[in-house]
């Protein structure tokens, strides 16, 4: 406006100063004059009809939403737990003496690797070997006390023998002793008949008389003979039966110095540290000739201590949401820090089932660790798979409207916005699956307003999927 009043009176100032005419009018004029002629060069440059297709396209510009929008993405959607962890040996044992004792000798260092079995440190306990040679004597010699029982159990069954058949000849006398006392009281007996019948001398009666009671004393001392012969035979199985009680003392006594000899024996294997597994040194606290106290001593620190790397574990705590699909066998790996979040595949291996008091649940998942990359105390992150759809269409958690129960989204079609239903599933961060409700070709309005409705015009810029 300022440019057309410089220009009205540029005008004024060059025409010839007409003293009959007034300034103010002349200027009026002049003005009228130049606006009819910008007038007529605007329309001759723009028709009618174009300005009026300006105009309709204006007014339906101003009606129409810019929206963004794009088709629903074909993806596998995976639910995770993700918890951090640290890294842990699947075995650690500090090794401790038995007995206290002197380090004579060091095999290994920290860092080093070692097989199972393997020598590590020798003690050294003086008094131990002492004790073992005198608890190898007491075996010889409870072995020779049980050579002498035996010796004396098979002199003693001789006896038993022996006496067993002096009963027999005892009583084979006795049977001829009785016999003989028969005979002479049969001939005392006719002859005292015929002295009676006078046919023979008093004098050969008194004889037989004689002679029957001899036979008798003889009879008796057999009798004797017998029982002393069965004494004697009940005396050697007694004698039999302590000789084998002596045996039986005999081999207790080897037993229990058998037994000594082992707890020595036993004890002097603890003078050599050995490695409980394959594994690697982490610590060593002990140089040669130090005095180590006894792992019952409550200071006692360990010569040594191993761990198990070839397997190592991490354990980790899974929220109480998640804790009901965790569980052994759930396929899941993890990312390591310190190895520029290296992944290692692993599985859940065992869980403690019950929620802990922070309602999580305790989780380990082992690892193989054959290069021996993964460390005790790495940083280390868990994903633990929970839920997995493959190949299902996606769409992003803000293209779904919710009314109570109900989702739906807004699509574009041809040109306007249209209302679809949905029906959803697994829900993973910013990302939802779309069971039904979709065929994958729709545009999808990403970020619907809450002043969209069906059917309204829309004006689509497409949705950046990268």
């Amino acid at each position: 406006m300022h440019r057309v009043l410089g220009l009205i009176r540029f005008c004024c100032g060059r025409l010839p100063t007409l003293h009959w005419f007034p300034q103010r009018e002349l200027i009026t004029i002049v003005g009228l004059a130049v606006a009819a002629a910008m007038l007529g060069s605007l329309a001759g440059c723009h028709p009618a009809s174009s300005l009026e297709a300006e105009q309709t396209a204006s007014a339906t510009s101003a009606a129409a939403v810019r929206v963004t929008a794009g088709p629903p993405v074909r993806k596998t959607l995976r639910r995770e737990s993700v918890q951090p962890g640290q890294i842990e040996a699947f075995e650690f044992t500090p090794l401790l003496a038995k007995l206290p004792s002197y380090v004579q000798k060091l095999y290994v260092d920290i860092g080093d690797g070692v097989e199972a079995d393997q020598l590590l440190v020798d003690l050294f306990l003086p008094e131990l070997k002492d004790e073992l040679r005198q608890k190898e004597a007491a075996v010889v010699q409870a072995g020779a006390e049980i050579e002498l029982a035996a010796a004396a159990i098979r002199a003693a069954e001789a006896a038993v023998t022996t006496a067993q058949a002096n009963i027999g000849l005892m009583e084979a006398g006795g049977i001829r002793a009785e016999a003989n006392v028969t005979r002479w009281q049969s001939q005392y007996t006719r002859i005292s008949q015929l002295v009676a019948g006078g046919s023979l001398d008093r004098k050969l009666e008194d004889e037989t008389r004689d002679a029957l009671k001899a036979a008798e004393a003889a009879r008796a001392e057999v009798r004797a003979k017998v029982e002393a012969a069965k004494a004697a035979f009940v005396q050697s199985q007694a004698d039999l039966a302590k000789a084998k009680a002596g045996e039986a003392v005999a081999a207790a006594r080897r037993g229990n110095a058998e037994a000594d000899l082992s707890r020595v024996k036993a004890l002097l294997q603890y003078t050599q540290i050995r490695a409980p597994y394959a594994g690697i040194v982490t610590e060593r606290n002990v140089n040669r000739g130090d005095f180590v106290q006894p792992a019952s001593i409550m200071t006692a620190k360990p010569l040594l201590a191993v761990a198990r790397t070839d397997t190592v574990r991490i354990f980790v705590d899974v929220p109480e949401m998640d804790s009901p699909r965790v569980e052994a066998g759930r396929a899941g790996y993890v990312s390591v820090q310190a190895l520029s979040d290296r992944i290692v595949e692993g599985k859940v291996t065992r869980t403690s089932w019950v929620l802990g008091a922070n309602r999580t649940l305790r989780t380990e998942l082992d690892l193989p660790n054959p290069q021996g990359l993964l460390r005790p105390g790495m940083y280390a992150t868990a994903h633990i798979l929970l839920q997995e759809r493959p190949d299902v269409w996606v769409l992003p958690l803000s293209a779904i409207v919710r009314e109570g129960k109900q989702a739906f989204c807004w699509t574009v079609r041809d040109g306007r916005a249209v209302r679809t239903s949905l029906t959803l599933g697994l829900q993973v961060g910013n990302e939802v699956e779309v069971v039904s409700g979709l065929k994958g070709a729709e545009a999808v309005i990403q970020v619907p307003g809450q002043s969209l409705q069906d059917g309204q015009a829309v004006v689509v810029r497409p949705a950046d999927n990268r």
